[in-house]
């Protein structure tokens, strides 16, 4: 017969309890974290065409951050946009192939913005906020898009948003992206760059590392996980 030790718990004493692994909705105040990459006809959010969008969602599993969902589309450029053939040169991306299969762009906005505000209600989040490598640069084409088609229910926050390059200068003394992933230890694919669902979710997996990775050395949240009197209300902005 084999005996169980059992040692009895006094009351306060929290030394053996395992932290409670963290709902996305905690651990980023009510926001949840969707990863965007824009490919588009050049840098001006206002007058240029949006031609690919990809958006990544994320969710835990135990106490890791990782990628969820890819929510992927190639886009009609609007009306009048403009495309810069530097731009084209530089994506790949042949906006005028017979065989492309692209959507409307008030359509694409349409489709995605349901998707991501299903996804935070799913999550008990009140708000998306945006993250990307130079996050302005995205962020700035995803409002632009939404006020052109008088989207009311964009679920990204106005003006917030998380942005990789400047985590990864942080982190690792880079900002160029694939020498960021590849500085975290990750494996980047020249050949697949500039497509963006390739770039949003290599950017996802640097973002989960670097949120990972300090948690891990001890950063937040602490080790003995958030208490009441630390936790932010859901939508608060």
């Amino acid at each position: 017969m084999t005996e169980t030790a059992m040692t009895e718990k006094l009351p306060g004493d929290t030394a053996s309890e395992a932290p409670k692994n963290l709902s996305i909705a905690e651990r980023f105040r009510g926001f949840l974290p969707v990863v965007v990459d824009v490919e588009c006809g050049g840098f001006n959010a206002q007058t240029d065409a949006i031609l690919e969008i990809a958006a990544v969602t994320l969710d835990f599993v135990g106490d890791q951050l990782q990628r969820k969902e890819t929510h992927f589309y190639r886009v009609v450029p609007f009306p009048g946009a403009n495309i810069e053939e530097a731009a084209l040169k530089f994506t790949g991306i042949n906006p005028y192939h017979p065989l492309r299969i692209a959507y409307p762009e008030a359509e694409v906005f349409r489709d995605l913005f349901a998707k991501l505000r299903a996804a935070m209600k799913a999550a008990n989040c009140k708000r998306a906020i945006l993250v990307g490598h130079n996050a302005h640069f995205d962020h700035g084409f995803v409002r632009a898009a939404a006020e052109r088609h008088n989207l009311k229910r964009n679920p990204f926050h106005p003006f917030s948003s998380l942005d990789t390059a400047s985590m990864s200068a942080l982190c690792f003394g880079q900002t160029v992206l694939a020498r960021a992933v590849e500085a975290a230890g990750l494996s980047f694919d020249n050949a697949s760059a500039h497509s963006a669902r390739y770039d949003a979710e290599i950017t996802a997996d640097l973002f989960c590392h670097m949120i990972n990775r300090w948690q891990e050395l001890g950063g937040w949240p602490p080790p003995g996980g958030i208490t009441g009197g630390e936790e932010v209300e859901a939508g608060a902005d």
